[in-house]
């Protein structure tokens, strides 16, 4: 059944056509969503549970996608840790007390999720009962590296300047910031889990920033860590590190249960070095829906032949949609995954 696609290729099991969710499935480049954020700031939208919810739907009832993926900001739970964030107006996510020193790693407290970050719980909530079985939820995390890298710049960064000086300047400070970042993941995404959510994202969306020795002395041990303590909490973990081509086989040491992939890589390629006792989700570059629709078909279908019929692939871009892409062009791309990897012969999924 259509609610069961994702969930069984996380799980490399048989389905009865790819399953297809869209990073920022739900955001900006959808009218039904900029008429809400029209009145609302990013964070009140995501801090009103109802909000959330309702913009999470808004793909779900448009697309046709295979899963929902929970409305919210990879920075919220940073607030609970003590940090001062805002979404300024054009210039994305703002840290007014960047960490900088040991004395400001020692100020950070791990959080609690019922406590923290309440409004994600009862969002989860909400969507459990308004999908109703129709799709799978899926919830979040930024991975330590990426929430780390904002903590210490401020903000966006193009270099990571901040960030990896401290890293190399003092690796003490750096681990005991890992450490903290870690445990607020877990906590994190077992609170998700808790409340309702089927499967997990971990996003390194910057560890592209990173060449691979950097990322095996000081990325790998945390997410690993992450990776390991979520094992027995009974859904599937997607572990996404974007431009992270040149290190797959350090992404898969790490772990997860499903490993996404950018489009930097052939699908194909990518399988094969990370191992296909793994899923894998991908990867198709984002920018490719502004082509005409006959480019997406044949970029599909490439992406799908890539993939062989071979059990646990689900199909994503490669990043985030942009937030001028054309809708119909996105629903076409669904339309194109379902139909060129429609298999009437598999057993146990029926359409």
């Amino acid at each position: 059944m259509k609610s069961e696609r994702f969930l069984r290729a996380c799980k490399r099991q048989q389905v009865d056509c790819t399953p297809v969710w869209l990073m920022r499935q739900a955001g900006r480049y959808m009218e039904e969503y900029m008429e809400i954020r029209r009145k609302y700031d990013f964070l009140t939208m995501c801090k009103t549970p109802e909000i959330a919810a309702e913009v999470t739907l808004q793909p779900i009832n448009k697309l046709g996608v295979d899963a929902a993926i929970l409305f919210a900001d990879i920075l919220l739970p940073l607030e609970g840790m003590g940090i001062d964030l805002e979404f300024a107006k054009n210039e994305g996510p703002v840290i007014h007390n960047p960490i900088r020193s040991a004395a400001d790693v020692d100020k950070l407290r791990v959080i609690e999720a019922e406590e923290d970050v309440p409004y994600v719980l009862e969002a989860i909530r909400i969507l459990r009962r308004e999908l109703n079985g129709r799709v799978p939820l899926i919830g979040f995390s930024g991975a330590p590296f990426t929430l780390a890298s904002y903590m210490i710049e401020g903000g966006g960064s193009r270099n990571y300047v901040e960030c990896k000086r401290l890293m190399w300047q003092a690796p003490d400070v750096w681990n005991r910031l890992m450490e903290k970042l870690t445990d607020v993941v877990i906590e994190y995404l077992r609170g998700q889990i808790r409340a309702g959510a089927q499967a997990v994202q971990v996003f390194d969306s910057w560890v592209g920033a990173l060449g691979p020795s950097d990322y095996k002395r000081y990325v790998l041990p945390p997410s690993r860590r992450i990776m390991d303590s979520l094992k027995n909490e009974g859904v599937p973990v997607i572990h996404f590190a974007n431009n992270a081509s040149g290190m797959l086989e350090l992404v898969r040491e790490a772990g997860g249960d499903v490993i996404g992939v950018d489009w930097r890589v052939d699908l194909d390629t990518a399988w094969e070095r990370i191992g296909h006792d793994f899923a894998i989700q991908g990867n198709l570059d984002p920018i490719t829906l502004f082509a005409p629709p006959q480019v997406i078909e044949e970029r599909v279908k490439d992406i799908l032949q890539k993939a062989g019929n071979r059990p646990g692939h689900i199909f994503n871009l490669g990043h985030g949609l942009h937030k001028e892409t054309p809708v119909d062009h996105v629903i076409a791309l669904v339309e194109a995954v379902h139909k060129y990897s429609h298999r009437p012969s598999a057993t146990g999924a029926a359409s």
